[in-house]
């Protein structure tokens, strides 16, 4: 053999390097494969249910409802309080001076049409179901809800006025579709 020629035979440890570098590689993907089968269903959990993905959006016909009378309907798997409001109620509301306010908001900023209030009717304390739908319940001092888990009351506009609550009832994404139809979980384009 002349020194120009030479074996292109691999020594025996570089032939196990590579199955070595297999193996590695092989047990890295198998385990990857095993942790996302464990954590995707983890992930997938977090997802909205299917039935609360059902009641995204929901249409609501309000012709029924008469001027001091107020429904809920179940919206996300939360109550919504419809209320169609008296005009002594929104004058009453209106007039608050926002420094008498826990969680200061004008009435105006919480409605789309005065004589019809949408609110999330769950209290923002702990989150209890206040009381106030039923011309029987207690509507605390204000004239709106009120919370019989720790006493928070809301006036007629959802908004807190005395108790533990630090906000006001909250508005959910609606928008009327008509006169008589109130559609919850999608905002005016």
């Amino acid at each position: 053999m002349t020194s120009l020629e030479t074996t292109s035979e691999p020594s025996s440890e570089e032939g196990h390097k590579t199955r070595r570098d297999f193996l590695i590689l092989a047990s890295a993907a198998m385990g990857g494969v095993g942790a996302a089968s464990f954590v995707w269903p983890f992930l997938d959990s977090l997802n909205p249910a299917a039935d609360t993905l059902a009641g995204a959006v929901v249409d609501v016909d309000i012709s029924p409802v008469a001027v001091g009378q107020a429904i809920t309907i179940m919206w996300r798997g939360k109550p919504v309080f419809i209320r169609h409001r008296t005009p002594q109620e929104i004058q009453e509301v209106r007039a608050v001076p926002l420094t008498k306010l826990i969680d200061p908001e004008t009435d105006e900023h919480r409605v789309k049409k005065a004589e019809w209030l949408v609110v999330v009717g769950v209290c923002t304390h702990l989150g209890c179901v206040p009381s106030g739908q039923r011309p029987s319940d207690n509507k605390g001092d204000y004239g709106g809800w009120f919370c019989p888990c720790h006493g928070s009351e809301y006036d007629p506009s959802g908004r807190v006025r005395r108790g533990p609550a630090p906000l006001n009832l909250p508005v959910p994404p609606y928008t009327f579709l008509n006169d008589t139809t109130l559609r919850i979980g999608q905002q005016e384009v």
